[in-house]
């Protein structure tokens, strides 16, 4: 199935928006969930970036750069914002992990196609 350009980035923007408002959100604002944090920041930036491979399979080195600097930038805002949150250079490691996991996984798959084809 083809999705349009106009479309990819709408949809990666409101992902990218949603996960603004779960990362910069007051924590009282946020319903508890009993898994480990960096869990759930690997898992996110890994369905981050893997659906950014899916949708620019070609530009896969910018969707990674384009990841880690979202990551980056929620880390320095949350660490200004004092709304109850604080930058952890952890955090950031873990989306790296989620990220490389992701292109991992999307390698793997490109290779599985070719050796089909």
């Amino acid at each position: 199935m083809q999705v349009s350009g106009m479309l990819r980035f709408v949809a990666y923007g409101l992902v990218c928006a949603a996960i603004l408002y779960v990362c910069l959100a007051p924590t009282e604002a946020l319903p508890t969930v009993n898994v480990w944090d960096k869990a759930e920041h690997a898992v996110t930036w890994g369905a981050l970036a893997g659906l950014g491979f899916l949708f620019w399979p070609r530009r896969t080195a910018a969707v990674a750069v384009f990841a880690l600097a979202f990551g980056a930038a929620i880390e320095l805002l949350q660490g200004t914002m004092g709304l109850g949150r604080s930058a952890d250079g952890f955090d950031l490691l873990a989306d790296a992990v989620g990220v490389l996991g992701a292109l991992g996984v999307f390698a793997l798959l490109r290779r599985s196609r070719r050796g089909r084809a």
